[in-house]
């Protein structure tokens, strides 16, 4: 205790080198006030969660919000009017979710992504609120169907694939687990395009997920925040300080959706920022007669959220993502100042007054760390880094030291990417136009770091320059992951192959300089979407086995399921659903693609974005193997393949692979030598809601990237989950999907990655695989143009992709230990006692991989945040009685109770 009757006081000196630590009497007086402030008297709400409840709040909203005669009203109107009914339920535990966090302090996490994959809305807040079964009867209480009312619902497919789907996963398990977080992206007026097939082509339209009214969203009007580009920066001589100048200003326009944790009465915000032009119109030209120039302003503006990643393949392409990046971490840092500056426990008021003047306030930023962690959902976000030394140094007037080690302290990186290739490297020409003074800071940046590097590796010139954060060339490049390791605090991978490729080989150098920097964090899904709400009869009988706890408060005990592997009625049970699933996809392929299914046939799936090292064309080459062998009048168990995913618009390649998968389709369904023994379907416009009937009704998940090219996955996750068995490769997590589950329970083949860095070394050649008598005649046949008559050339690309460029992917040297572990699979299928034991053991084998786990990890051991497992209550009076009050009274006496305590007695 210091002198001066027990005063904990702040140097005078600095603001920032002195921590300021309020007095006991300080921090219980704020947050008494704090409770008398924010309590809200939500209990005269009623209990709207009643099936009479929920009919009423449906015809109120549909008469007053829409204002539409309930019998002469659409369907979309219907929809609307549910979502509004359902909004209602999430408003009170939204707000009493705010005020709690307020109330009780602690740090907030900040996931920043510029891509978040929600899929629908609706049926994920039914089963996280507990009110399906109640919402079901409400609709046919209005003689409505609810799945046709769900099936209106647009995705909301605001990422490419994999990384927005898990940024979508974890913000539920962050609300689930009942951390104080938010998530911030951005509102794309289009998403991630639609796909249409057109004489097997790839085709993209636009995704106009937003043409109808999007019932889930909130405008904040209030938080309209300007975002400056292009410009010049001037220094100050007098006072050491640089000035953003003559720039451009956009609007960041804020939009707050509920994320709704399950059954905790938790509700969570992704905040999302839409651009808008600075003015909105420009009536000068207008009055001239310059009505184009007089919306160009506006047009510009807007562009910069137009679109989910426009094509970056030329220079104004790249500006505008760069533009999209920048858009995105600048709001949402303003926001995140915003809110830590507003919390009045990190204001003091200075002592000296100053005539005429009110009293200064000033910010103890030196406490941010500890409220603040801001999670880099990879490089995207980066560019978070300067400019929040930027606010700290221009707009704060802090030290360099002071700023930095603030920065350092609050970020962390998350790496999703083994491929040099595809980490993102801006030319310094583009970003000195776009973004002046941030050049400026990740030079000062880049200087310090290999200062730093020299005074570790002395006089090792070729250490600085592969760790330089520019990149020297004929275009100098700035290396965004390096300036994410650089200023972040901690950098993640997302399986344990992952993380332990980049510590030796990626950013082996960055390892070396700062090892304790680096940490493994597993990739993990969501079992509420991906389980209760896709597949709720597999979901039942898991409760009724073993409970409910392990889709709430503990995934781990999801492994107890294993016992039932032996139990003939659990394995018939498991039949059944596996079946039912199937019949439901079939009806749905069958309607949509006019193509006649056979339910008792293997069905074998690979559903993820169309890349080479994902090896479709693998997964083809053994297609066309069974179709040759049945061709042959060779006995083939019979299998159902089906094939989906987008390819990137730019990527020529790739959407070459989808027209050869519909060749090959067309020849293989429309051959009645064959019949239904062999069927091949590409599905078109997969997404999240696509995914959610094939999933449940997978046999067989393919998981067949090239060892050492996958990050992680999440799609291997999810098959297993829901009972499929995988084929996969050493990769990513289906090393830890093995160890989980057993070599016994999953078919794995192919090269290791030492292997293949073996086979690199000593000049893997391709055509030796081509003595595979089966492998040489599927070539011959796509090279020849047997499934392409009409133009028997037109894959001769991706022929020498596999022999005359080396086969990079190394598709032919895995060929036959593929075929090989295939004809396991068939063997195995037609024992259906061991096949359905074997799933029951990969659904209880995937307890790892649940998202809470992950997250879980990610406070013990990055954020160092604070969980709230068990939410708030269900009813609420008052959120401090005077009971509560009493016992603040009682333990007044003592340092340790505070309101937080009489909050966490209350719960």
């Amino acid at each position: 205790m210091s002198a001066g009757g027990g005063q904990k006081r702040r140097s005078r000196s600095s603001f920032v080198s002195v921590r300021y630590v309020p007095t006991d009497e300080e921090e219980e007086l704020h947050r008494q006030k704090e409770a008398q402030n924010l309590r809200v008297s939500l209990h005269q709400i009623k209990n709207i969660e009643t099936i009479l409840n929920l009919v009423d709040n449906f015809n109120r909203h549909l008469h007053l919000t829409l204002m539409v005669d309930r019998f002469h009203s659409s369907y979309q109107e219907y929809y609307l009017a549910l979502s509004q009914a359902l909004r209602d339920i999430l408003a009170k535990n939204w707000i009493r979710t705010q005020q709690f966090y307020q109330m009780i302090g602690g740090k907030r996490v900040y996931y920043l992504s510029l891509e978040f994959y929600i899929g629908r809305y609706m049926k994920n807040t039914l089963i996280n609120l507990d009110i399906n079964e109640q919402m079901i009867q409400a609709a046919e209480a209005l003689n409505i169907k609810l799945n046709d009312i769900e099936e209106l619902e647009d995705d909301a497919a605001l990422g490419n694939g994999g990384l927005g789907r898990l940024a979508a996963c974890f913000l539920d398990s962050m609300a689930t687990l009942g951390i104080s977080s938010y998530g911030y992206g951005l509102r794309y007026q289009f998403g991630i395009f639609k796909q249409q097939i057109v004489d097997g082509w790839q085709v993209e339209v636009p995704d106009d997920w937003l043409r109808h009214s999007m019932p889930w969203e909130i405008r904040r009007n209030q938080n309209e925040i300007p975002i400056h580009f292009y410009g010049k920066v001037i220094r100050n001589e007098s006072t050491k300080s640089y000035e953003w100048t003559d720039y451009e200003t956009v609007i960041a326009q804020a939009y707050d959706y509920p994320v709704p944790g399950y059954k905790n009465n938790i509700v969570n915000t992704m905040r999302l920022f839409s651009a808008k032009a600075d003015c909105d119109f420009n009536f000068k030209s207008f009055n001239e007669g310059e009505y184009i120039s007089a919306v160009m302003e506006r047009n510009k503006a807007e562009r910069i959220t137009c679109v989910l990643y426009p094509n970056d393949n030329i220079a104004e392409g790249r500006e505008l993502r760069l533009k999209q990046e920048y858009f995105l971490i600048a709001a949402s840092l303003h926001d995140i100042l915003r809110r830590f500056k507003g919390e009045k426990r990190w204001q003091t008021t200075s002592n000296l007054q100053v005539p005429g003047k009110q009293s200064h306030t000033s910010i103890d930023f030196k406490c941010m760390p500890e409220m603040v962690a801001i999670q880099l959902n990879d490089t995207h976000p980066s560019l978070a880094i300067p400019e929040l030394m930027r606010l700290l140094l221009d707009n704060e007037h802090l030290s360099w030291d002071d700023a930095w080690s603030i920065t350092v302290n609050c970020f962390a990186y998350t790496n999703h990417t083994l491929m040099p290739e595809a980490i993102e490297r801006w030319p310094v020409q583009m970003i000195e136009k776009l973004l002046p003074r941030h050049l400026q800071i990740i030079y000062e940046i880049n200087a310090r770091h290999l200062q730093n590097i020299r005074n570790h590796f002395p006089s090792d010139n070729d250490r600085i320059r592969r760790m330089s954060i520019i990149e020297e060339g004929s275009i100098q490049l700035v290396n965004m992951a390096y300036l994410s390791i650089i200023g972040s605090h901690t950098i993640n991978g997302v399986a344990q192959i992952h993380s332990k490729l980049l510590r030796e080989f990626m950013f082996k150098d960055f390892y070396e300089l700062t090892p304790l920097k680096f940490q493994n964090k597993t990739n993990g899904i969501t079992f509420r979407r991906w389980l209760a709400l896709c597949n709720p009869d597999l979901f039942s009988l898991i409760m009724e086995c073993i409970g409910e706890d392990f889709i709430r408060n503990d995934y781990q005990s999801l492994q107890i399921f294993r016992q039932y592997a032996l139990n003939k009625n659990i394995l018939l049970r498991i039949q059944q659903i596996k079946m039912k699933n199937k019949l439901r996809l079939a009806h749905m392929l069958e309607d949509e693609y006019n193509i006649e299914i056979n339910i008792q046939s293997i069905f074998d799936v690979q559903i993820k974005r169309i890349h080479e090292y994902k090896r479709a064309l693998l997964c083809l080459l053994h297609v066309i193997t069974l179709y040759n062998r049945l061709k042959k009048n060779s006995k083939v168990v019979p299998r159902t393949i089906i094939i989906g995913g987008k390819a990137a618009p730019g990527y020529a390649i790739a959407k070459k692979i989808i027209k050869l998968i519909n060749d090959v389709a067309d020849v293989i369904n429309n051959d009645t030598h064959i019949g239904n023994q062999l069927k091949l379907l590409f599905v078109k416009n997969y997404r999240v809601t696509a995914a959610e009937y094939i999933i449940p009704a997978a046999d067989l998940s393919e998981q067949i990237s090239l060892a050492g090219t996958e990050a992680s996955g999440t799609g291997n996750m999810k098959f297993m989950l829901n009972g499929a068995l995988t084929i996969g490769t050493l990769d990513g997590a289906n090393i830890e999907m093995l160890e989980e589950c057993g070599a016994e329970n999953m078919y794995t083949f192919g090269f290791t990655v030492e292997q293949v860095q073996q086979r690199r070394q000593q000049g893997y050649d391709p055509y030796e695989s081509l003595k595979n008598e089966e492998l040489r005649l599927a070539i011959d046949q796509i090279r020849d143009g047997y499934f392409s008559p009409d133009d028997r050339s037109r894959f001769h690309d991706i022929i020498d992709t596999l022999l005359r460029d080396g086969d990079h992917w190394m598709v032919l040297g895995d060929y036959q230990a593929y075929i090989n572990k295939q004809d396991e699979v068939s063997r195995d299928f037609l024992n259906s006692q061991l096949w359905h034991s074997k799933c029951i053991h990969n659904i209880g084998a995937a307890a790892k991989f649940s998202s809470d786990r992950t997250i879980e990890e990610y406070a013990k051991d990055i954020w160092h945040c604070k969980l709230h497992k068990n939410g708030l209550p269900n009813n609420i009076k008052e959120e401090f009685s005077s009971t509560n009050h009493e016992q603040i009274s009682r333990h007044n006496s003592t340092d340790s109770f505070t309101i937080r305590d009489a909050y966490e007695e209350h719960l």
